[in-house]
């Protein structure tokens, strides 16, 4: 009996000393769960949303988007600042030989309607040279004068003439 008593008295001591006393439960940040490494996959590009094809001439922010060149009074020359516009608008006319364009030149109401039927000529005409040269074909361009027949402004004024003398490009669509 001896015996036994002292094997369960060891027991007793070896499952005391094997068992951890119940601690009051504490709030704690949940622990990360454990990293675990998956079999290796192939590493992808991130996934570029594809942009919807967008004509650059119905893009607001494009240079294309402006359709006017303008002159100071009694001048057909195409003025330096205009240049890069006229420049940009060939170039588009290049890569899209199915486009066409009309050149419609502009005057304010100063002069004959004889002189500005032809000052506008000259206007659309250069327009239309500088487009020929940088790389539209003659196919594809037409240019017109309505002289002072379309104005933009109608008052009679500086600022308001200077918004009529003009070469406008309408693309047939």
């Amino acid at each position: 009996m001896r015996k036994l008593v002292i094997s369960i008295v060891l027991v007793n001591l070896l499952a005391a000393c094997a068992s951890e006393p119940k601690k009051e439960p504490v709030a704690e940040a949940p622990a990360p769960a454990p990293v675990t490494k998956k079999a290796e996959e192939p590493k992808m590009a991130p996934a570029v949303p594809a942009k919807a094809a967008v004509d650059p001439l119905d893009d607001p922010a494009s240079i294309l988007a402006n359709r006017s060149t303008y002159y100071p009074f009694d001048v057909a020359v195409v003025q330096e600042e205009d240049k890069p516009l006229v420049q940009a608008h060939a170039k588009y006319l290049s890569e899209n030989s199915n486009r066409n364009v009309r050149l419609e030149g502009n005057c304010d109401e100063r002069g004959s309607n004889e002189y500005n039927l032809g000052l506008g000529q000259r206007r659309a005409d250069g327009v239309k040279k500088m487009l020929e040269l940088g790389g539209a074909s003659a196919g594809q361009l037409e240019s017109v004068s309505y002289g002072e027949e379309k104005p933009r402004c109608i008052d009679h004024n500086e600022s308001c003439w200077k918004q009529n003398r003009r070469t406008d490009l309408n693309y047939a669509r």
